[in-house]
């Protein structure tokens, strides 16, 4: 076992190295996907620059701790392959909070699945207090997607590979880089890159679908509707495609976190099942 530091790209592709491990190590462990954080990687931010620590086997990265910048704070991830080496959350989460300590960070977020008693407890024990963010992950097997809801009247999917001359519908929330950053991530295909427009041109929602071939998990991240476009079944028609063409690029499970009740509703309703529900934990200085 040994240690290494990785900021930017580098650290960007061992992650996705570890947590593709990790889900091949145990389909149920954890919270995240590669392609999580390679969402992540959307847009420039202060952590880009941060040295992560990794450990690594004779197989690859096994363990990690790795802090991104939301803006208004910190957040800070354990990771772990689950089986591999002799590397635990005990060994891991002392080295996470010496790293948040020599950053200086004032304040710093855990998100730890509620089924997680060890790390849920190192918390505590370390002066992180439970918040009121709650969230959750959902599973369905690509075999039992449903059907293509149809759009209705005067609207259209488009993706990336028809559409890159046009500016990226994410830009409004995520800056103008926004395409750029995503077609550094390995896990990106701007087939699967979709948005819901108008005849007009305009954009009525949006949704990512990302395919890691080497888990055969699909994932989506994100998913939106703009507010003046919602209640017309938008939502369940990118949806929908977006489950369809993963399923034919070769994805076996499909997978879609929430964090709010009408997103748990609609993919419950689309035959997705709850796996685990996640509690953050902050700690403010």
């Amino acid at each position: 076992m040994r240690e290494v530091r990785a900021s930017g790209r580098d650290a960007l592709a061992l992650v996705t190295e570890l947590l593709q491990r990790a889900r091949l190590a145990d389909p149920d462990a954890g919270l995240w996907e590669a392609a999580d954080l390679q969402w992540w990687w959307r847009k420039p931010r202060r952590s880009d620059d941060v040295a992560q620590l990794f450990w690594l086997d004779a197989d690859g990265p096994v363990a990690a701790v790795v802090f991104t910048d939301w803006g208004g704070h910190w957040g800070c991830d354990p990771l772990l392959v689950r089986g591999a080496g002799s590397v635990s959350i005990a060994a891991v989460w002392p080295r996470a909070v010496a790293e948040s300590e020599s950053l200086a960070l004032r304040d710093v977020r855990v998100l730890a699945r509620d089924d997680d008693s060890a790390l849920r407890e190192l918390l505590v024990s370390d002066g992180f207090a439970s918040s009121e963010e709650h969230s959750g992950s959902t599973w369905l097997d690509a075999d039992a997607r449903p059907a293509i809801a149809p759009l209705p009247a005067g609207f259209a999917i488009a993706d990336r590979t028809s559409g890159a001359s046009r500016p990226h519908p994410m830009r409004r929330r995520n800056g103008d880089e926004v395409e750029g950053r995503l077609r550094q991530c390995s896990l990106y295909d701007p087939g699967l890159d979709l948005a819901v427009e108008t005849e007009e041109g305009a954009v009525a929602g949006y949704a990512l679908f990302w395919f890691d071939a080497r888990t055969k998990v699909g994932l989506v991240e994100p998913m939106r509707v703009e507010d003046a476009y919602q209640r017309r079944g938008l939502a369940r028609a990118l949806l929908t495609e977006g489950l369809d063409r993963l399923a034919r690029r070769g994805a076996r499970r499909l997978k879609v976190g929430f964090a709010t009740e009408p997103a748990r509703a609609l993919y419950t309703g689309a035959g997705f099942r709850v796996s685990e529900t996640s509690t953050e934990y902050r700690r403010a200085r």
